[in-house]
């Protein structure tokens, strides 16, 4: 697949201080990304560019598909309803027979390592504890074909301990597949509490990536290790789903953002497995727009921070 090179010229600090990821290796690295439906988004190009300006290659895998569904020309036949969620009693295939019934060794067999990026709302059948359409027409935009090849990957690199660092949406598949509880629109949660959420995770018009602090609320987390900080300043935010609950999972809370006395989760790890890290926030897209020089860049989390989550992948995977 031809990825899209940086557009900007990058100055000489930034390629001094990118020299530290894979470029210093003999050969680069390859860092994959789950495949998406949706590979113009900005959020996605960002991902690939990221990889990139660490010296590393990004390989865009290909769609993982389950054994219990119908496909045709990589859409999906007869298995979603009218909004394009994931029908019920696929859904339960999917949940139930995981990875293990799809041709997933095919297409992850060379895998050493794992992006899981941001995008599109994840079909509620798919939660463990199911869920149903959250009623808001502007932001009815699944992909059930896309969930579930997510769901089949993450669950083959829970059980294979592939390392993941799973962003937005890639956090909330990674808690999804775990058997969290969720939020189907953050906005509508907060008004059941009688608070405000002061559009702290989304800009509401949908024009710019929201910025907000992020609490790191475990010192022994690979979360802290990577940043070695208890804040994160002004991390770029784009969701209004959320992980409402880790209880009865395997999953570990390690950040987290208060608005209005109301938590929302922003960091979730895997403290048995190498490295599996999910954050809530994008930092692919505080480094593009630091190397690309983008007016809003200052807004946003440093290159430094928003770097890290990326070059740590890349030194821990082999």
């Amino acid at each position: 697949m031809k990825i899209n090179k940086i557009c900007a010229l990058i100055t000489i600090s930034i390629a001094t201080f990118f020299a530290s990821g894979c470029s210093s290796a003999p050969t680069k690295k390859n860092i994959y990304v789950a495949w998406s439906n949706k590979q113009d988004s900005y959020s996605f190009i960002s991902t690939l560019k990221t990889i990139e300006a660490i010296g590393c290659n990004p390989i865009v895998l290909n769609m993982v598909r389950s054994n219990d569904l119908s496909y045709k020309d990589n859409m999906l036949v007869d298995s979603t309803d009218e909004h394009g969620i994931l029908l019920s009693n696929l859904a339960n295939k999917v949940k139930t027979n995981l990875w293990k019934n799809s041709n997933v060794n095919e297409i992850a067999k060379d895998v050493t390592c794992v992006i899981f990026p941001g995008g599109s709302d994840i079909c509620p059948t798919l939660w463990k504890e199911e869920g149903e359409w959250h009623g808001i027409e502007g932001d009815t935009d699944y992909s059930a074909e896309r969930d579930v090849s997510d769901y089949l990957l993450m669950s083959y690199c829970l059980e294979k301990d592939i390392p993941v660092l799973a962003i937005c949406r890639g956090m909330q598949m990674l808690s999804t597949v775990s058997g969290a509880k969720m939020i189907n629109d953050i906005p509508t949660y907060f008004a059941s509490l009688g608070k405000n959420d002061n559009e702290t995770h989304r800009d509401n018009e949908k024009k710019v990536f929201a910025a907000h602090d992020v609490n790191v609320i475990d010192d022994s987390s690979l979360l802290y290790k990577i940043t070695n900080s208890t804040t994160l300043n002004n991390v770029p935010s784009w969701h209004h789903q959320g992980v409402l609950s880790l209880d009865n999972t395997k999953l570990s809370l390690v950040a987290e953002t208060v608005t209005d006395g109301v938590r929302i989760i922003e960091g979730v790890e895997r403290k048995d497995l190498s490295f599996c890290l999910g954050v809530q926030f994008h930092p692919e897209v505080a480094v593009r727009k630091h190397v690309e020089q983008e007016a809003d860049a200052s807004n946003y989390m440093d290159l430094e921070s928003a770097s890290s989550f990326f070059k740590a992948l890349v030194n821990f995977h082999k």
